[in-house]
């Protein structure tokens, strides 16, 4: 048995990659014998969200502190219910969790699924660059300190999980040894619930056909390159579950280009919810610039929707062009072409949603992932490297 702290920047009601896999593992080593506890960030309003639907204490703390009181409160936290545990497991937070760390010297695991670095950095606007170049090029220095940042944390970690072989490269490219880093697959597992699902709007229910994404509202997902193609198909209608800083923007475009009634915003759902809604609509367009491993992908896979994805980063270890899936430049005309052809061609839709489901039922297994994942946690704090 293992005393266990996973640390994390979101949970439920957040959406996104880590929101979805924290609560899994946690209750699945938690039914395995060990005990866990899981320090998370929450919006204000949601730091007394009822927690009680999970086997293991949630602690939140909140992100919306100024930034001092915020680490101190966050290191804090992380001593406190660090300094009892066999083992930490850090999903987020990995700036505090690795200062906090240097005190407690406790075996340290890393889940990377993305770069903190990068992403702070275009929402700052202190680069223009895409992931990738954005590795190879020299930034702004406010860039170049997050970089600095990212690779010092990343390297405290005994060994660093990763979900795909395309973000191993990348990691290793920070200094991380490369057999400290280790490929482990994510599994996912869809709970749809349609009684939680928010009813469709009244013009989507005869539309040719719905089309969904989910994802954080953030300029590297490309959702206004959805729309935009979604103005080019009458009749085609498009759900957008997810919120941030892009979300007013979006929605002015959709009203600018005069399809503000076929483009609804849901904001944020919780998994039943999001899972419930999925089943209601007929394909699943990602168009991200950037994508460590899309946990939401296998969620659409399982859930049987064509996939329709931009073929970056850990997505092309998920869809296989013209077999579990479409991929395609994520520009508005080749989306749209894509999608003009699942509207034509209703048995290729049926085809890639079988293909894909059962690509992710067989790939991407709970079991594999949550074996792996242990093992890993027990060499670390077993030190036996």
């Amino acid at each position: 048995m293992m005393r266990i702290l996973i640390t994390t920047g979101i949970l439920p009601p957040d959406i996104g990659g880590p929101a979805t896999y924290v609560p899994t593992i946690a209750k699945t080593l938690v039914e395995r014998g060990h005990q866990v506890t899981v320090l998370t960030t929450s919006e204000p309003e949601h730091m007394n969200w009822d927690d009680s639907i999970h086997p293991s204490p949630v602690i939140r703390m909140n992100r919306r502190q100024k930034i001092w009181r915020r680490l101190t409160n966050y290191v804090a936290k992380i001593l406190r219910y660090g300094r009892i545990v066999d083992v930490i497991y850090a999903n987020g937070i990995y700036f505090e969790t690795a200062l906090a760390n240097k005190f407690l010297r406790k075996p340290l695991v890393m889940k990377i699924v993305g770069d903190e670095a990068w992403e702070r950095s275009v929402r700052k606007g202190w680069t223009q660059d895409s992931f990738e170049d954005f590795q190879r090029k020299r930034q702004s220095w406010q860039a170049e300190f997050f970089r600095r940042i990212r690779s010092w944390y990343v390297r405290q970690a005994q060994k660093v999980i990763v979900p795909s072989r395309y973000l191993r490269l990348i990691v290793v490219n920070w200094g991380v040894p490369e057999e400290r880093c280790v490929v482990i697959y994510n599994a996912v597992e869809v709970s749809p619930d349609p009684t939680k699902a928010p009813e469709l709007p009244q013009s989507f229910r005869n539309g040719q056909l719905r089309v969904i994404t989910v994802g954080r509202l953030v300029p590297w997902k490309g959702v206004d390159k959805v729309i935009q193609a979604i103005a080019m198909i009458p009749g085609c209608t498009l759900t957008v579950v997810g919120d941030g800083p892009c979300r007013t923007e979006w929605e002015a475009l959709a009203q600018r280009l005069g399809i503000a009634e076929r483009v609804w915003f849901t904001g944020a759902l919780t998994a039943p919810a999001l899972h419930g809604l999925m089943s209601h609509h007929d394909v699943f367009v990602l168009a991200s610039t950037y994508e460590g491993l899309p946990h939401i992908v296998v969620e659409a896979m399982l859930l049987n929707l064509p996939v329709i994805a931009a073929p970056v980063g850990g997505t092309v270890e998920v869809v296989q062009d013209n077999a579990t899936g479409l991929l395609i430049p994520p520009e508005p005309k080749a989306i749209a072409s894509a999608l003009s052809r699942l509207i034509a061609d209703p048995d290729e839709r049926s085809r890639l949603a079988s293909a894909g489901q059962t690509f992710a039922l067989k790939q991407f297994s709970h079991h594999q992932m949550v074996t792996q994942t242990e093992e890993i946690l027990k060499k670390v704090s077993n030190h036996a490297f």
